[in-house]
């Protein structure tokens, strides 16, 4: 049965609406017409009626920036680089988007992977692309050219730099198309947002308890992580500028922070900027006020610019006084209390599944439990769970899809690791409460628990829906430099040679004839190893791999044996080294695609239920697979593959009963 809640890893780019660039870019040259997008097309229903009330809609046009500026300039799509004033809201209330926008300019190399290389110049066909994360995947949106223009004005993000630059349009048409219309932009969730255009996790963070604001947007700065804030909402619900320059419910970027020298003390200072490129603060610290003129500090001529381009300074206290929240997104979550984040490691697993309603045991889904386990040395904040839904034009309005429970397993439920039992949640169970965080498309639910095994149960309310899970785990100090302090050997040439082989064999060999486990375990431990002592090869594990691999069933190892799983051995080195995290940890959610990388095992699929299994029998208590574990495993599966192959209906594929993979897996 195929493993249907995979591991995430590189996954391919997907083409929206199944269209793709570059066939759709050659057809448009070869024919020498622009393109015109047939599935958003130049029409109101691209813009949504909602945003046209009272508008004349006998002067809509939608024109290229070609035929907008013809006779005045060119077009770009990037003049001087990509900066945050570049860009300028139009009619739609899409300040969350473009104030995610804003932040990411200060992250080119992210940026980048979602601009790409594109002009006006080079081959110009009308035609643009643009990338968005959403369950796991990035996903590339082809768009024309044509925008639309009311009254000869932009209706929507206006072009700055003398209306040369368009890379801000087009990425907003491309975002509209994304979610079905512009008027599925006119409000949203900032966290949805950033997820979108980040592809990591939201953290929020609380305003009201005293924090070094200072310390924490510089520590999240410098980890390339996004930021954005919103300002409190007012009774009306509506977005309304008020009498010290804020606009009420309304988004802003976070672009700096910083504690200058004012008179005898010293003032906290935090710098936002307004998508609609004017419109700003003006209390203390704003531009031109008696707190810039007063302060003689020397960065002042660094950070001052008194100028109406949307961007200000305010103090610290009044940002909290004024702001609901602050959110910071990152590839993994982000500890700023004490602005070190950039020392913590984080371990995620990922999966992907779709849920049915319906499919349930005593209420709780049957298929749809994923179980972690927390290691010792981390009780506070520890845990992350979040979950991202693919829902296209889902209104904000809407309910969100999916519910998530958490519940510790007790020690006598372990054997049921692959699926708990009804009898597990039994009407007198409570699932552990955490701190919720829900918007349009995430939910997110921060814990702090005790070391032990937990699970995860997901269930859809109405309709079925697709799904990412993150589980998110904070790793004990001691595990920080998992990545350094205990590595493989790199394979080296030398290694893979026969000669090189016979030398090695010959030099642990009793007798240069052949050997035992204890002599494997020292020629492994020895020469693929390196580093303190920590997962090495047990003498068990050697005993196991000899008995697997001793064909002439001899309990030893002659040199023919021994070039078999040299080979195997490399081979499975190189797996491990491809597929560990970047904190440098072979995680067991990993298995699934060592599996499937591993040439020895090709043609061999196996079930979840499987999957669920390897990860009790091989990972320790922390989700880590250790080397020698993974080449056991590994090794054992192939050696059961043969095995029951020849036992199966037509010779070709392994059919195993779930009993029979259970005693194999779990015994042997």
């Amino acid at each position: 049965m195929a493993h249907n809640q995979e591991p995430l890893d590189k996954t391919p780019v997907i083409k929206f609406n199944g269209q793709d660039f570059n066939s759709l870019w050659d057809r448009c040259l070869s024919r020498g017409l622009p393109f015109e997008d047939e599935t958003f097309p130049a029409e109101t229903s691209s813009i949504g009626l909602k945003l046209l009330q009272g508008k004349n809609l006998s002067s809509l046009r939608w024109m290229r920036p070609k035929d907008i500026l013809k006779g005045i300039s060119e077009p770009h799509f990037i003049l001087e680089g990509a900066s945050r004033f570049d860009i300028q809201q139009g009619k739609a209330g899409d300040c969350w988007f473009l104030a995610t926008l804003g932040s990411l300019t200060q992250n080119p190399q992210h940026l980048q992977k979602i601009l790409m290389d594109q002009s006006f110049s080079h081959q110009y066909a009308g035609i643009f692309r643009f990338r968005f994360w959403q369950c796991g995947q990035w996903v590339e949106v082809v768009v024309d050219d044509r925008l639309p223009v009311l009254d000869k004005e932009y209706l929507f993000v206006h072009p700055r730099n003398n209306n040369q630059e368009f890379w801000p349009c087009l990425l907003e048409k491309a975002y509209a198309k994304f979610h079905g219309s512009y008027a599925n932009l006119h409000y949203g969730f900032l966290p949805d947002a950033l997820v979108d255009l980040m592809g990591g996790v939201v953290t929020s963070i609380d305003l009201h308890f005293p924090s070094d604001l200072v310390m924490m947007v510089k520590t999240a700065a410098k980890a390339g992580s996004l930021m954005a804030c919103a300002t409190l909402a007012k009774p009306t619900g509506e977005a309304r500028r008020m009498e010290n320059g804020l606009v009420s419910q309304h988004a802003y970027t976070v672009t700096g922070a910083e504690r200058i020298q004012y008179g005898r003390s010293w003032e906290d200072l935090i710098r936002l900027w307004n998508p609609w490129g004017n419109t700003e603060w003006r209390g203390r610290w704003s531009d031109g006020s008696l707190e810039w003129q007063k302060t003689h500090d020397q960065q002042k001529r660094l950070l001052y610019e008194n100028k109406e381009d949307g961007e200000f300074w305010m103090s610290c206290q009044d940002f909290q006084d004024n702001f609901s929240c602050l959110f910071v997104c990152n590839q993994f979550p982000v500890s700023l209390n004490q602005g070190n984040m950039p020392h913590k490691i984080w371990s995620q697993m990922m999966f992907k599944n779709r849920a049915t309603p319906g499919n349930t045991t005593e209420g709780l889904p049957r298929d749809t439990q994923y179980i972690f386990s927390v290691p010792e040395g981390m009780e506070s904040n520890n845990v992350i769970i979040s979950v991202n839904v693919r829902l296209q034009n889902l209104k904000a309005k809407d309910k969100f899809p999916l519910s998530f429970k958490v519940f510790k397993v007790d020690p006598q439920f372990q054997p049921f690791w692959k699926r708990l039992p009804p009898t597990f949640f039994s009407q007198f169970r409570n699932a552990i409460e955490g701190i919720v965080f829900k918007t349009k498309s995430n939910l997110t639910k921060y814990f702090s628990l005790s070391t032990g095994t937990y699970v995860v149960v997901t269930s859809a309310h109405s309709e079925a829906v697709e799904f990412l899970l993150r589980i998110f785990l904070k790793m004990p100090d001691g595990d920080r430099n998992l990545g350094s302090n205990f590595s493989l050997t790199a394979p080296k040439a030398s290694l893979l040679e026969n000669g090189s082989q016979e030398s090695i064999f010959h030099r642990y060999a009793q007798q240069g004839l052949n050997m035992d486990a204890t002599q494997l375990q020292s020629l492994l431990n020895q020469e693929f190893l390196k580093g303190t002592p920590g997962d090495t090869f047990s003498l068990d594990e050697c005993r196991s791999i000899v008995a697997l691999m001793d064909l002439k069933v001899n309990g030893r190892l002659d040199q023919e044996e021994f070039a078999r799983l040299w080979g195997r051995l490399v081979h499975c080195q190189s797996v491990f080294q491809n597929t560990q995290n970047r904190s440098g940890v072979f995680l067991s959610l990993d298995l699934w695609k060592a599996i499937k990388d591993t040439d020895f095992l090709a043609g061999t699929s196996i079930s979840s239920e499987l999957l669920d299994l390897m990860t009790l029998r091989y990972s320790d208590n922390s989700g880590r697979v250790s080397f020698p574990s993974l080449v056991c495993l590994l090794l054992r599966l192939e050696a059961m593959a043969k095995t029951f192959r020849n036992l199966s209906r037509d010779g070709k594929r392994l059919y195993l009963t779930e009993m029979e993979w259970m005693n194999l897996v779990m015994y042997n």
